[in-house]
């Protein structure tokens, strides 16, 4: 069963303040927490063993069922720490390699910058791409060149000296991004191979990295179109309660209760899928080539005549 957003972000508030009530000492009864997050005793069982066991030695059993933090850990982690990890916790099939060692390095501050997650879902990766991922990782927090071979639909092609800047998990596939020269692009790691990391290091341009920041979503083109939706009445709650589109922001309420929310996209495939999963609560109201280009598409898929 898929874990919706809501339940993911429940479930990270539940075991960040779980974490944040061990680190200050408290011994914790699964009885106790049940009754406080209004959840059955089972779940908060599954969070203590499953989930936040996988921090090892850090947490120990006390003789009368309770859970509490070893205590030379005490007071060690900080809220930002606990916030990360219990983001991550739950959802541990969107890391390649996700064992003892690399739930610490989760909770090593260095690490928030090169990697990041965007979606719920992920792609599987074989032993030789979970090596991959690690090296490349270690080069981006590290800051070491790299070169690999990418395929790409026309053929392959050889990069050298890239400078990777992060891995970023979107809807549910990894990419790399990395400044090629003067450059920011975005590769999708299932087609990198015969990876070379090099010694020589590269200092990090805090304009790139923060462009980086400012992302949410894979599309590293600097001119951005803006797309404007009416959204219906229907639909609107959803639109109201999280961004479904990128950069959204509401323009305007209307009377009928539908919404007109704005968007800005690098690429139509952007926002272009997004739309079609909406119909027909859902339109482009510009620009009109657009909302023409995903009519046409969809009347391709049902075989009709493109209107002219």
């Amino acid at each position: 069963m898929t874990r919706s957003s809501a339940d993911c972000d429940t479930l990270a508030d539940r075991l960040t303040r779980i974490l944040f009530k061990l680190n200050q000492g408290h011994t914790l009864h699964p009885a106790d927490l049940a009754e406080e997050f209004a959840v059955s005793r089972r779940t908060i069982q599954r969070d203590l063993s499953q989930r936040l066991g996988q921090l090892g030695d850090l947490i120990d059993r006390t003789e009368d069922g309770g859970y509490r933090m070893a205590p030379q850990y005490f007071g060690k982690l900080t809220l930002t720490d606990l916030e990360r990890f219990a983001a991550l916790t739950g959802l541990s099939g969107l890391y390649p390699v996700f064992d003892d060692a690399f739930v610490r390095e989760l909770l090593d501050s260095r690490l928030e910058s090169v990697l990041q997650v965007r979606g719920h879902n992920h792609e599987a990766l074989d032993t030789e791409q979970q090596q991959r991922f690690r090296q490349i990782e270690a080069a981006a927090r590290e800051r070491q060149l790299i070169g690999f071979r990418y395929r790409k639909p026309e053929g392959e092609k050889t990069y050298e000296a890239l400078h990777p800047y992060r891995l970023v998990n979107h809807t549910g596939v990894w990419y790399l991004m990395a400044l090629d020269g003067s450059t920011l692009k975005s590769f999708a790691f299932g087609r990198i191979s015969a990876l070379l990391v090099s010694p020589e290091r590269f200092e990090l341009d805090p304009a790139q990295n923060a462009r980086l920041d400012a992302e949410d979503g894979i599309w590293l083109n600097e001119t951005k179109t803006e797309v404007v939706l009416k959204v219906s009445r229907d639909a609107a709650p959803y639109f109201l309660r999280r961004k479904l589109v990128p950069a959204q922001e509401t323009v305007r309420h209307l009377e009928d209760g539908s919404l007109l929310v704005s968007s800005r996209v690098a690429h139509p495939n952007q926002i272009l899928p997004i739309v079609r999963y909406w119909v027909p609560n859902v339109r482009i109201v510009s620009p009109d080539a657009l909302q023409d280009e995903m009519e046409h598409g969809l009347r391709r898929y049902l075989g009709l005549p493109c209107q002219e």
